[in-house]
């Protein structure tokens, strides 16, 4: 708008200013000041709404007792012009309260003169913190503090996990105020502010491009901007122009920008496509939808900004403080002292201004902009809007509020806060500069050409950890391993970009090199590169990707005698000695129970005793001939079946685990046992183990170091009797590496030596050490590491387990022979039948009464006699009987057969 025009309508609104203040002639006029930058359109707009204000408030309160009259001065947008404006208010037309100004450094000196005055200055765009350090209770704020939405900013930076922040301000009052205040809130979480880019409020566009080359430069991804209206519109064209508003910035706008995006035009707000800003919240009511539409009948050319709705809430409060307040001491008074003095000096002090003071403090209302209660002289925001800036202007992302941080809707519970894992739980679809969906990283180093100089060694010695190649055609360096392949994985974990380039590093050992990132010739090592202390003192490590410790690994042998006799070592002697007397003692109670009543424990005296010898051996196997006919016999016999049963099974198992089982014991258990020995012992070629070595007291006569591990394994099969060695020690990552090809052969027994394993090498004090080490753990955690590891240590003998989690593939069988202690219940409950049937066999025998008609005779002959009134020989008699007659031409095998019955 031009600024004639707007001088027509600055006119425009006095006349409608004075017509409200000719409402009733019965009320008391109370005179108030308007200071403003005539002709801006956001000063008209702010003008129309106080317009509204005062008009809505006396037509909806016809009965007031008072009537502001304004008077609108124009600052000029200058400092010294407002402050002459304020003056001349206060002196000559006595206001009892003055509106405004615009501007923070317009405010500063308006405030001091109305705490001289004591003339309340109720301001609703005056915004920067500074103005809290004047300390003047006369000053009221209906506006925000600039300083309340950096936690809101803090939120978004934590959120997206971005670690620096350069902040990008307007050089005056209103820029530098919000500072201190973001400073201390991003300390809060730990992220830093490189730098900082101010902007002077007269800059050309060719200071402004200056300045954006000077970001472009440097590695920080993420700019907080917090610049006015016609500065940010040049600001975002030239960003756009040089190319910072391409994919991987981040720009996030405070509410001064924000605030008036619905004001800015379609040209302006294309140059931050892809922004996000903090937005003040207002939310939606009746009351504010209906003045909406009116303000749009009325000024459908002007667009309505939060400023506005401020301004009308303030001129509100204003009036309702002053009717509150009533008409009384309404006069200046100047003493005598200050005749003399100037006119800046000759203030006059307004006897109603403590009271309209107090009124002013307990005004509470529901205005157009939310709650309206000045607490501590200004409004206290508890609620700010995520924006972002799209094609189609402004989109809402979510909310922040001061109990719950960021949620999507603002009225979400407090529950659901608690459980989110990403951004996207917490806000919606982001539209990122570049027209890209991906989260910008936020950090790129260097830039420009300047990449990270990173030293790889060439001479590793282990071609799985690092491996140098020569391209014959472009004659360049290839490295591979499982160092170059993790560090990669890392970089593509990082929150932001990493630009690099290996340079190989030929016949250096590791601490040369370690130590030339100390002077500044590389920007990192990527080896496998131990962490220790003595390192440390010159250069930052990441945190270790491998597993720790230095590892004793000893050579292995098989303890198992394969002699002739081992068939006998499953069983203890004492188990075996007590099985065989079972044996014969079991045969002898089945025959002594059987004898008498079945006639396959009959015959003969030395036929009987080879019966009780094949009895008892043939129960081995399950297998006897003899039928056994007694209830006690065979309640014996089935007990010691199963006994039988279980031994032999058991012997079995245990023969066949001692036949086909290898007991591979270390042939050294302990670093003890090599120096109680003094046995020569190999080390991988290291300062750090050879000096822990030297302090385990070790001779160097007695230690070799080895250049490979193929050299380790000779010089460990060789033995020291042949030059070799009996141990070795290496780094846990190496002891990985060494027994997934010959685990068979060798074992880790002991790690007695404490070290942090590998780790990436960078200069002291490196912004990237902290997040490669946090990029490190995203990558342990996943899927990927565990992929690079199955790659690059594959085992050559695909028998061989991982030596970590799996420490010993072939355990060590520590055979335990099978003793008496094993089967004592089941051999005494077979003693304890062959007791009771025994017993009762004697008490039945003892019993029995002798033959009336043949004279007495000893007992053994009775017992060798057959039992004649037993059950068991009945039923034998009618199985015999029923058995068909010898034919009568074979009177030989008849009588034959008879004779050995009898027998």
């Amino acid at each position: 708008m031009k600024r004639e025009n707007s001088l027509v309508l600055f006119f425009f609104i006095v006349l409608i200013l004075m017509k409200v203040g000719q409402g009733q002639n019965t009320a008391t006029d109370v005179k108030v000041g308007i200071v403003n930058d005539v002709g801006l359109a956001h000063s008209n707009t702010t003008l129309l709404c106080i317009n509204m204000s005062l008009s809505d408030f006396y037509s909806s309160h016809p009965k007031t007792r008072t009537r502001l009259v304004t008077t609108i001065v124009d600052s000029k947008n200058d400092v010294v012009t407002a402050a002459a404006a304020a003056l001349d208010l206060i002196t000559n037309k006595e206001v009892k309260a003055i509106l405004g100004p615009w501007t923070s450094m317009q405010a500063q000196f308006v405030i001091e003169m109305g705490q001289k005055s004591q003339v309340p200055i109720l301001s609703y765009s005056a915004t920067s913190p500074f103005l809290a350090s004047i300390r003047s209770k006369y000053f009221f704020r209906a506006t925000y503090d600039d300083s309340s939405q950096v936690h809101a900013i803090k939120a978004i930076i934590k959120l997206f996990g971005w670690r620096e922040v350069a902040p990008v301000y307007v050089d005056n009052t209103f820029g530098e105020g919000i500072m201190p205040h973001l400073t201390d809130a991003l300390q809060e979480i730990n992220v830093r502010i490189p730098y900082r880019t101010v902007i002077s409020p007269n800059a050309t566009d060719d200071e402004i491009s200056v300045e954006l080359l000077r970001m472009m430069t440097l590695p920080t991804r993420v700019f907080v901007v917090h610049i006015v209206r016609f500065l940010a519109s040049r600001f975002f064209a030239k960003a756009k122009e040089i190319g910072l508003m391409k994919q991987g910035y981040v720009w996030i706008l405070t509410n001064a920008i924000t605030d008036v995006l619905s004001i800015m035009n379609e040209t302006e707000t294309e140059t931050m496509r892809g922004v996000l800003g903090v937005k003040t919240y207002v939310p939606r009511s009746e009351e504010l939808e209906t003045f909406r539409t009116r303000w749009k009948k009325r000024f459908p050319i002007s667009d309505l900004s939060v400023y506005g709705l401020w301004a009308y809430d303030a001129t509100t409060a204003l009036a309702m403080a002053i009717e509150e307040a009533g008409t009384s001491n309404l006069t200046f008074v100047k003493t005598d002292a200050m005749r003399n003095m100037s006119e800046l000096q000759n203030l006059g002090v307004s006897q109603y201004g403590p009271k309209l003071l107090q009124t002013l403090s307990r005004v509470r209302f529901k205005g157009l902009a939310g709650d309206f209660q000045l607490i501590n002289g200004e409004l206290q925001p508890s609620v700010f809007e995520i924006v972002n800036v799209n094609e189609h202007g402004e989109s809402t992302l979510g909310f922040w509020t001061k109990e719950h941080g960021l949620l999507k809707n603002v009225d979400q519970k407090q529950g659901t806060a608690t459980t989110f894992s990403s951004w996207q739980d917490r806000l919606r679809p982001i539209l990122w500069p570049g027209d890209t969906n991906s989260v910008p990283k936020g950090w790129e180093i260097p830039t420009n050409g300047k990449r990270l100089k990173i030293g790889v060694p060439t001479n590793s010695g282990f071609d799985e950890f690092v491996k140098a190649t020569r391209d014959p055609i472009t004659n360049s360096t290839i490295f591979s391993g499982f160092c170059i392949d993790y560090f990669e994985a890392v970089i593509k974990a990082m929150p932001y970009d990493v630009s690099y380039d290996f340079i190989p590093v030929e016949d250096v050992d590791y601490e040369t090199l370690v130590y030339q990132v100390y002077l500044g010739k590389y920007d990192a090592v990527v080896a496998d590169t131990t962490i220790s202390a003595n390192r440390s003192k010159y250069v930052d490590f990441s945190l270790p990707y491998t597993p720790s410790g230095v590892g004793l690994v000893v050579p292995v042998k098989d303890h198992v005698k394969r002699s002739s006799t081992i068939f006998l070592m499953p069983l203890t002697w004492v188990l075996w000695l007590i099985s065989l007397v079972s044996f014969f003692i079991v045969g002898l109670v089945v025959w002594v129970l059987e004898h008498r009543v079945n006639p396959d424990f009959a015959g003969p005296g030395e036929y009987q005793i080879s019966t009780i010898f094949w009895f008892a051996f043939s129960i081995m196997v399950f297998a006897p001939r003899e039928r056994v006919l007694s209830f006690w016999a065979r309640l014996v016999v089935i007990i010691w079946y199963f006994l039988v049963l279980v031994l032999t099974q058991s012997y079995t198992a245990s023969l066949a685990s001692l036949l086909t089982s290898q007991q591979l014991h270390p042939t050294i258990t302990n670093i003890n046992s090599l120096l109680a020995k003094g046995e020569h012992v190999g080390y991988q070629k290291s300062t750090f183990i050879l000096e822990r070595l030297r302090e385990s007291r070790f001779s160097d006569a007695n230690l070799k170091t080895y250049g490979s591990l193929e050299n380790c394994d000779k010089l460990l099969s060789k033995g020291p009797a042949k030059g070799g060695i009996s141990a070795v020690f290496m780094e846990v990552p190496y002891v990985r590496l060494f027994l997934g090809q010959h685990c068979n052969k060798y074992k880790m027994v002991q790690t007695p030596f404490k070290v942090d394993g590998l780790g990436f090498v960078f200069p002291i004090g490196s912004p990237l050490v902290a997040d490669v080490s946090r990029a490190i753990l995203k990558v342990e955690e996943s899927n990927k590491a565990i992929q690079l590891e199955n790659s690059w240590f594959k085992k050559t003998d695909e028998s061989c387990p991982d030596p970590l989690t799996n420490p010993n593939p072939n355990p060590d069988e520590s055979f335990r022979q099978l003793g008496f202690d094993s089967f004592w219940v089941l051999f005494l409950a077979a003693a304890t039948a062959c007791a009771i049937a025994l017993g009762k066999f004697v008490f039945h025998f003892l019993k029995e009464k002798p033959d009336q008609r043949n004279p007495p005779r000893p007992l053994w002959d009775r017992f060798l006699e057959p039992d004649q009134n037993s059950y068991i020989n009945k039923v034998t008699k009618r199985e015999f009987s029923s058995i068909p007659s010898v034919p009568e031409n074979k009177p030989e095998e008849a009588n034959s057969s008879n004779n050995g019955s009898q027998n």
